[in-house]
C-alpha cells in the first residue's frame, strides 16, 4: 500500500471537476453544431449537464484510478488516527475511573 499524499482528497475533487468542466464543453459543441440533438423547448441547458455528467462518470472512473486509490488511502488514515485517539482516550479514562 502506497504512502497517502497530503491534499489527497483536493487533488481528486479538483480533476473530477476538470473532468466534468471538458465534457461540457465537449457535449455543448456537439449540441450546437449539430452532432447531438438539442433539448426540447428551454430544457437545453439541463440537457447539455446531464450528457456532460453520463460522459464525465466513466472518464473520471477509468482515468483517476490512482488519485481515488491514493484518497482512499489518506481517508483510510484519518479514520484509523481518529480510532486510535478514540481509544486512546476511553483507556484514559478507565484508568481514571479504575483508581
Amino acid at each position: 500500500m502506497s504512502v497517502a499524499k497530503p491534499g489527497a482528497t483536493i487533488r481528486y475533487t479538483a480533476m473530477r471537476i476538470g473532468i466534468f468542466m471538458g465534457s461540457l464543453v465537449f457535449v455543448a459543441l456537439l449540441i450546437h453544431f449539430g452532432v447531438l440533438p438539442k433539448g426540447l423547448g428551454g430544457s437545453n441547458g439541463v440537457w447539455t449537464i446531464l450528457l456532460a455528467l453520463v460522459v464525465s462518470a466513466p472518464l473520471s472512473f477509468v482515468l483517476l484510478r490512482n488519485q481515488r486509490d491514493e484518497m482512499s488511502a489518506q481517508l483510510i488514515n484519518r479514520v484509523d488516527n481518529a480510532k486510535a485517539k478514540l481509544e486512546a482516550s476511553r483507556t484514559q479514562e478507565d484508568g481514571v475511573a479504575a483508581e
